[in-house]
């Protein structure tokens, strides 16, 4: 890839350049993003891990007093976390997601499929709800469901695993529908430090150029063992 070096230096004519400080942005973050939220269909951002890009998510859009709505079953670390954010006066309800989300709730958490369960959420119950909605897309990935395309607000996946590829990249990833979400949570990111470090990063590149082919493969080689 060809890089301006002008566009990467810190400072250009005594200003603040894109990249001047590693916290906001680096190069190789940037193209990441850029290429998984072609596959997603939305804007994505990196963070240092699934469990930080949950934090975010849940600390940039609510407040103390709001309340979430889990998928009963979901991957244990998202439960645990949000037990961590009770203290800072979040609440945290589960429910089906094979049906519609309780109603009151201000964020609504689903898993396509859940962690370790394999159920998969209502998306036309949970879209139609006035909260936004999240879905833990990192099992199925890119290649089997793009969850904005079903009215989802935002895609998370724990980039450590399928879209990495290689179990050497600890990353998570954010995808939102809306750019404004997306500028938001950004000054999120830029302020709290959970970001993603360049090394990952470019082990995310890496593991998206045959991201398709593992997926297919693994899921054809999983129906001949079922």
């Amino acid at each position: 890839m060809s890089v301006d070096r002008s566009t990467i230096w810190p400072y250009r004519d005594g200003e603040p350049g894109e990249f001047y400080y590693q916290r906001y942005a680096h190069p190789t973050g940037v193209e990441a993003e850029r290429r998984l939220g072609e596959l997603d269909g939305g804007h994505a951002l990196l963070f240092a891990s699934g469990a930080g890009a949950t934090t975010a998510l849940a600390l940039a859009f609510l407040a103390p007093g709001r309340t979430i709505a889990l998928a009963a079953g979901a991957y244990f670390g998202t439960g645990v976390t949000f037990q961590e954010l009770e203290r800072w006066g979040l609440q945290v309800v589960e429910f089906d997601q094979t049906g519609p989300p309780p109603d009151g709730v201000d964020l609504v958490w689903l898993e396509a499929p859940s962690n370790p369960f394999l159920t998969m959420p209502d998306l036309e119950a949970a879209t139609a709800h006035p909260a936004r909605v999240v879905v833990d897309a990192t099992v199925a990935t890119p290649i089997h469901l793009r969850p904005l395309e079903h009215g989802a607000d935002f895609v998370l996946h724990s980039a450590t695993k399928y879209l990495a590829g290689h179990d050497d990249a600890q990353l998570g990833a954010v995808v939102c529908r809306r750019e404004e979400d997306a500028v938001r949570l950004k000054d999120f990111r830029t302020r709290s430090g959970i970001v993603a470090a360049p090394d990952p990063c470019f082990l995310l590149l890496r593991g998206l150029k045959t991201l398709e082919l593992r997926v297919r493969r693994q899921t054809e080689s999983a129906a001949q063992l079922a």
